[in-house]
């Protein structure tokens, strides 16, 4: 009985798919499923980024030609490899690509006045007012007080929202504030050193003057803190009180031109961008 241990095929650190290799699981509870036969099961990398909406079948081949498509970490450079769209992280030009048609994640430009809420007994504005039926079991994001406007996100995904949500993922938002009063010189180092409030100390990752006029100044603070109001507090504690708060980004999704009251749903490739940030 020959006991040899078989080579790994598994490509190590800067090595690429050929047609000899195995297609390593991507979850370690897959192990003992790898594919050694491109037809045994799965799809074709071409249909399934097609469908993905990255190009036709042929624009994907060239992609594959061109070194720009890599399955699970490793540089495609074969055509005809089958992949399972439920497993296998695939990733056109470093960037990761949603492949799940079940699970869908929009973005939406808040109103001030509207409540964080899927519903409410007040009847009240809410964000579930804004969705409607979209898709099933959207929750929201993390919140927006109520009068805080800007970009909020909505997903099916538990796992995702969760991620984005807790401060541990260190995922970080962004926002221009509209203050009154004189900005001292040296207040972006003390906010990134932190600043003591009631519940505790906080920093932020930066701050930015982006205008000044007639006693009012718009700052863009960036941080990843999620406590309630937290901006607001942080701000009106160093002097500078807020009358207008817009979140404009969320880890990589920006709000940019979306008009208030708007929704769209993100793209593969920007729901991929997220997962990429909380480690999924």
């Amino acid at each position: 009985m020959d006991t040899a241990p078989h080579d790994d095929p598994t490509p190590g650190p800067g090595e690429s798919w050929s047609e000899d290799m195995e297609l390593a699981p991507a979850h370690p509870g897959d192990r003992g499923r790898t594919r050694t036969d491109p037809s045994a099961e799965g799809e074709r990398l071409q249909k399934v980024l097609a469908r993905a909406g990255v190009g036709s079948r042929r624009v994907v081949e060239n992609m594959v030609d061109q070194g720009r498509i890599s399955v699970n970490g490793k540089l495609v450079t074969v055509q005809g490899m089958r992949v399972d769209p439920g497993r296998d992280k695939i990733a056109v030009d470093g960037a990761r690509i949603e492949l799940r048609d079940d699970r869908v994640t929009y973005a939406l430009n808040k109103p001030p006045g509207v409540i964080t809420a899927m519903s409410d007994d007040r009847n009240r504005p809410t964000v579930g007012d804004m969705v409607g039926d979209l898709a099933p079991g959207l929750v929201h994001v993390g919140r927006l007080d109520q009068d805080t406007e800007g970009l909020l996100l909505v997903t099916n995904d538990g796992e995702l929202a969760h991620r984005l949500a807790h401060p541990s993922y260190g995922v970080k938002k962004t926002y221009l504030a509209q203050v009154s009063g004189s900005i001292p010189r040296d207040l972006g180092r003390r906010l990134r050193s932190g600043v003591e409030l009631e519940d505790g100390p906080v920093k932020i990752d930066s701050f930015t003057v982006v205008d000044t006029h007639a006693g009012q100044s718009v700052v863009e603070v960036v941080l990843h803190e999620g406590r309630k109001h937290i901006v607001r507090r942080l701000l009106g504690h160093v002097g500078l009180p807020v009358s207008r708060l817009t979140r404009t980004a969320v880890g990589p999704i920006k709000l940019e031109r979306m008009r208030s009251g708007s929704i769209r749903r993100l793209t593969r490739a920007e729901v991929g961008a997220l997962e990429e940030v909380v480690g999924l």
